[in-house]
């Protein structure tokens, strides 16, 4: 059977007040209070536009496609020889990550002057190209490197860039952080464990933070790393372990909050509840992403 195309998105800025405002002319008149046009709001939407409809038509005529908004992935049923295609930001590409087994990634970017294009790299204009190198074993993959958390009642994530755990409300986090043979009693923002793919963003200003020697992943590197937040040192918590690479173990985090959460990807919606007492351990996912290079 020939592949299906599964072309991502999610709702542009424009979208966005449209939705809120109704119609153009009131999108125009907020913008205008605020001293702003509606001009490059228009501008992107119409770049993704443009953007979608040449995956569609890059797509051979033989072949099923779809289209599915970032909000509804969770509802969405994947079919094992999909091609997925991910056009807007970076983003869209840990957005559906979690949701896939092995099928491939194709970022594609709708305005490349707009979008930074770490995941979304390539061009409408090269997609039929890599659909058929796609579809013939040609095309070259990256094994993206992803992350799990597991709760010891059975609750699994995962996540391309990191995984934090931490409070609800990001009030103190209290736990006992466990790596190895060393374990310490922590009051901090939180703690996150990090890919190689999450290095270059949120983690990255973490470790900059921290200013310590640890060398991050880089983006198919297997290991993870992890990083404590602004860990507060007092009578009863310390702040020695705050920072380490992960191999083939894991790091585990055992609560003593009544609200504590671990969430994926900045997704504060899907998320594990992790009252007192609960562990959740955290290492590398036994599947990686496959990222269309």
């Amino acid at each position: 059977m020939e592949p299906r195309v599964v072309i991502v998105t999610r709702p542009t800025p424009y979208d966005v007040l449209l939705a809120r405002h109704a119609t153009h002319g009131q999108v125009a008149w907020f913008l205008s209070t605020r001293g702003q046009s509606p001009e490059p709001f228009l501008a992107g939407h119409r770049a993704q536009s443009v953007a979608i409809a040449r995956v569609l038509e890059a797509t051979p005529p033989t072949w099923r496609h779809t289209r599915v908004e970032r909000d509804s992935l969770d509802r969405f049923l994947f079919e094992p020889d999909d091609i997925v295609v991910a056009v807007g930001q970076d983003g869209l590409v840990p957005n559906v990550a979690k949701y896939l087994q092995d099928q491939p990634v194709l970022g594609v970017t709708p305005d490349p002057a707009t979008f930074c294009g770490v995941l979304v790299r390539h061009s409408p204009a090269a997609v039929a190209d890599l659909l058929a190198d796609l579809h013939a074993g040609r095309a070259t993959l990256e094994a993206r490197t992803m992350v799990r958390a597991r709760t010891d009642d059975g609750q699994t994530l995962l996540a391309l860039n990191e995984i934090f755990v931490g409070h609800r409300s990001h009030q103190s986090a209290r736990y006992v952080l466990r790596h190895g043979d060393a374990a310490e009693r922590q009051s901090s923002s939180g703690l996150i464990v990090t890919s190689g793919t999450g290095a270059t963003g949120w983690a990255r200003s973490i470790h900059a933070c921290h200013q310590s020697g640890l060398t991050m992943p880089s983006p198919e590197d297997p290991e993870l790393a992890y990083f404590v937040r602004e860990a507060w040192e007092s009578q009863s918590t310390g702040a020695s372990l705050t920072e380490g690479i992960l191999h083939d173990e894991e790091v585990s985090v055992t609560s003593e909050m009544d609200d504590g959460v671990v969430f994926g990807d900045g997704i504060e919606t899907d998320v594990l509840v992790l009252p007192w007492a609960r562990e959740v351990r955290i290492s590398r996912a036994p599947r990686a992403l496959r990222l269309v290079a």
